[in-house]
């Protein structure tokens, strides 16, 4: 059996439809190979990525049967991500031990086995790589939806920030939710035991504002000081607003010193402004997301350590 040989390049697999975004964001040297990316150099934060494969290896393959054999003495778990050749990969994939992908029930945590990503160049050549940035298949977070209490499903997008944090707000907690209408993200927080100050010049939904620890706060979110509201253990803010204009406001918050941890969802109007995410991106300790359900948005997290 011949060793596989280090590729040399770390795999990017792009967020739905934000391919060219993905592609500024490596800036130069990426290059596509079907519909992953490869990059120079080891694995770096890329927001526009769903899945990252780290320090992924070639393997001259002699058969169905052999590439088989390659991955199983590797680990157990490995997820298909065809680019080519898809007949000849299927076979491979038949000949491995299945891997669960059913939807996440929140809040439980995500998977902890590792799970590997692989696939076909050509029909000797495999590209795997065992350790991989997304514990589920392809980085593509899908939960068992609640289709009846939340009045909108902006609910889902906060299920995947915390279960991707590992973290989120507990009884007694007090939050601050800006642009809450209709109230997706206030419902999650209050189902988590916390106390939320939904904060939007429309109104909740009557079955949300009707929750114990939810008050709602008739203000724009830029209105509000941070110093007059007080300490928060989280901000989450789903507003509607210019990247530029959302970050200001998280400065203002982050310089007065009053929340101890954020989720806030910037929304690009138009073009990407990758000017205003890599800001973001800079703030120390913060970290920049593509959510499988954002849109043509990111999702930027920031936890006080502990």
């Amino acid at each position: 059996m011949t060793d596989p040989t280090p590729f040399e390049q770390t795999i990017y697999v792009p967020a739905d439809g934000f391919l060219p975004q993905l592609l500024t964001e490596l800036g130069e040297g990426a290059s596509v190979v079907g519909d992953l990316v490869a990059a120079p150099g080891p694995a770096r934060a890329a927001a526009w990525a769903r899945n990252i494969w780290h320090e992924p290896m070639l393997h001259p393959i002699a058969s169905i049967g052999d590439a088989a054999r390659r991955l199983r003495a590797i680990q157990r778990n490995w997820h298909l991500h065809p680019i080519g050749h898809f007949r000849r990969a299927e076979l491979i994939r038949e000949k491995l031990p299945p891997v669960a992908a059913r939807p996440l029930v929140f809040p439980d945590p995500p998977p902890a086995a590792p799970l590997g990503s692989w696939t076909l160049l050509d029909p000797g050549t495999m590209l795997a790589a065992p350790r991989c940035s997304s514990p589920v298949p392809d980085g593509e977070w899908r939960f068992v939806e609640d289709r009846t209490a939340p009045p909108s499903r902006a609910y889902l997008k906060l299920w995947e920030a915390l279960t991707r944090l590992g973290r989120g707000p507990g009884p007694g907690e007090r939050c601050v939710d800006l642009g809450a209408s209709p109230g997706g993200w206030t419902w999650v927080i209050q189902r988590l035991g916390a106390r939320v100050t939904a904060v939007d010049k429309a109104p909740l939904a009557p079955s949300v504002a009707a929750l114990p620890g939810v008050d709602w706060l008739g203000a724009s979110a830029f209105s509000l000081d941070p110093g007059q509201v007080g300490p928060v253990d989280w901000l989450f803010s789903d507003v509607i607003c210019y990247p530029a204009r959302l970050l200001a406001l998280v400065r203002r918050w982050l310089a007065a010193g009053m929340a101890r941890n954020f989720v806030c969802t910037i929304k690009f109007q138009g073009e990407t402004d990758h000017e205003t995410a890599a800001a973001f991106a800079a703030i120390p300790g913060g970290r920049l997301m593509h959510l499988s359900q954002n849109k043509h948005e990111l999702t930027w997290t920031l936890l006080e350590a502990g």
